[in-house]
């Protein structure tokens, strides 16, 4: 597993961001999901770093970046960092909001991104509606204002298994892993701060636009509206499909790292 003093900084106009640099070859970035860092991609750096030139960003108020000061967008960041390091066009391979902002990054950014990778994800103006996740979300929104940090742990990592599988149904060093990244990057934040997060609109209505290689890969245990939803997208995008991961949630990645590796090495293989 890397660790942080592996990590280099990148001074943006706000602050510095962290990322680790690794391998040679093609770009690919890895884009994390929300609450935790680059270290989810454990199970996937040093084999994609065997042939291609690995870039794992902890996103802006994650992990060992900086905080926001100011009004941003996760997009332009990756931008930012794409051009400081000479590395566009690369492909991005982005998890839940990783995956976000995979997808508003070609949107926004054409020129800078050679493919996309989502998992967990659709477009920013995906909303879940099925019950079960949208009382997960009650509680984390209920237990976060009360300053119960614990408590909101404990509802945060529930997305591991998901509604159809309890914790003891996962790898318990997957848990702990999920739930270290997250207590670290809640350590980051205050009660109260001020979200200068700006969001990229319109996002499936241009989703049309997205004229490169798109792959949607998600874990058959994901809500079906999250499922319908990057149907739907790789469905739109002119060059894009879907695949399944079965019996796995919202961290296939961590729980079925052979098969997500074996998919996305095919993937980059076809560019």
């Amino acid at each position: 597993m890397t660790v942080a003093s592996e990590l280099t900084r990148f001074t943006s106009a706000d602050g510095d961001l962290a990322y680790l640099d690794t391998g040679t070859g093609d770009p690919v970035v890895l884009l994390h999901s929300g609450y935790v860092d680059h270290r989810v991609w454990r199970e996937q750096i040093p084999v994609l770093a065997a042939d291609h030139r690995v870039i794992a960003l902890d996103v802006r108020g994650h992990g060992a970046s900086a905080n926001a000061s100011m009004p941003f967008r996760w997009a332009d960041d990756v931008a930012a960092l794409l051009r400081h390091l000479d590395a566009g066009p690369a492909v991005l391979v982005g998890l839940s909001m990783g995956g976000l902002i995979a997808t508003n990054t070609v949107l926004e950014y054409p020129e800078l991104v050679r493919a996309v990778v989502t998992c967990g994800a659709a477009t920013g103006e995906f909303q879940y509606t099925d019950p079960w996740t949208q009382a997960l979300q009650a509680e984390m929104a209920r237990t976060l204002a009360a300053g119960d940090i614990e408590g909101w742990l404990a509802a945060f990592v529930q997305v591991v298994p998901g509604e159809h599988r309890s914790l003891d149904d996962v790898d318990q060093d997957v848990l702990h892993l999920v739930q270290d990244m997250a207590r670290g990057t809640l350590a980051k934040h205050t009660p109260g701060e001020k979200d200068w997060f700006v969001p990229v609109t319109d996002t499936f209505a241009r989703a049309a636009e997205i004229t490169v290689p798109l792959l949607t890969l998600n874990g058959g245990l994901e809500p079906a509206d999250m499922l319908a939803a990057a149907e739907r997208l790789a469905t739109t995008a002119r060059n894009g499909r879907s695949e399944i991961i079965s019996g796995v949630g919202h961290y296939p990645n961590l729980e079925k790292p052979e098969i997500y590796n074996r998919i996305l090495a095919e993937f980059l293989h076809t560019l």
